[in-house]
């Protein structure tokens, strides 16, 4: 079963990056356009999303529910998602009260999504199984998709993902909830080095989440979660990443949560000479660009 938005939204273009830094260490990077996918459900999102919406479908389950901060990237491709394939949604957001003037909470009440605000006590619940259990009694015709869209039926679109790439000797992606990374590691060959930096603080623990999704990354070696690169931690940036980001928008547009840091982690690597002359590295662009507005609305860049 497949959900028809009148085009095929898994093919997006592989660029490569023109650079000094990249002709001096005599390095080939290229980039998975995963932000082109489609302008409402972009990148990782729409890869980990796929697959629980075409179960929802299969199940004839028309409700979601999920969780989110205010800015999410998840919440907003669940909200265009929901509004194109006419889901019922209702996203429990971390608190204790909605901004109605947030840009990507009035783009989610515009799709029709439900926003319910609880106090950040009980949001740490999100992933205790009791609550969870009891949330699910509550509304039995529901599926439950968690913040970040990171579980098995993700997993299925980052595999896709990774079946589309060419051969390269090392692949990496921005790591938030594990599920890319996880992904990753399923769908890649033995022998491709697969490299998540973390962009938030004390993330040593996804290390275990990313062992529960992959039963490979369990067994094989060739992958690695890099923790010490998330400059402040999660949301945080410094002036430095921004400008950065701003070097690079001529080629590749990004932000500075996710594929800044990464970007930026690529290119001070390089700079180092971590990589062996000749390398060809593959970094993913998991979409978040609508990210953006809501740094712009904060008045952070």
């Amino acid at each position: 079963m497949s959900i028809d938005l009148k085009l095929n939204i898994d093919e997006t273009p592989v660029q490569k990056i023109i650079h000094p830094v990249l002709v001096e260490n005599n390095i080939s990077l290229f980039v998975k356009r995963d932000d082109l996918t489609h302008p409402l459900i972009s990148g990782n999102k729409w890869r980990k999303l796929k697959h629980n919406l075409i179960y929802a479908k299969q199940n004839n389950i028309n409700q979601l529910i999920s969780f989110s901060g205010a800015f999410s990237n998840h919440l907003y491709a669940l909200a265009g998602a929901s509004r194109l394939f006419n889901f019922d949604t209702k996203v429990i957001v971390r608190g204790p009260e909605l901004d109605t003037n947030n840009p990507c909470l009035k783009f989610a009440a515009a799709c029709g999504v439900k926003l319910t605000p609880i106090n950040r006590l009980t949001y740490k619940k999100r992933y205790d199984p009791d609550y969870l259990a009891e949330l699910q009694q509550s509304k039995p015709k529901c599926l439950i998709i968690p913040e970040g869209g990171s579980n098995r039926l993700a997993l299925k679109g980052m595999i896709e993902l990774a079946q589309s790439l060419p051969e390269v000797d090392e692949v990496w992606c921005a790591t938030g909830s594990g599920g890319t990374l996880a992904g990753l590691i399923e769908g890649l060959p033995e022998n491709t080095k697969i490299r998540g930096v973390a962009v938030l603080k004390q993330a040593d623990y996804l290390n275990e989440s990313i062992m529960q999704l992959s039963p490979k990354a369990q067994r094989q070696k060739n992958w690695q979660l890099l923790t010490n690169f998330h400059h402040g931690g999660y949301g945080k940036f410094n002036e430095e990443i921004w400008l950065f980001c701003q070097s690079l928008r001529h080629q590749l547009p990004l932000e500075p949560i996710y594929t800044g840091k990464l970007f930026f982690t690529l290119f001070d690597l390089i700079q180092q000479g971590h990589f062996a002359a000749g390398s060809k590295i593959m970094a993913i662009h998991t979409g978040g660009l609508q990210g953006l507005i809501g740094l712009k609305y904060r008045k952070l860049i």
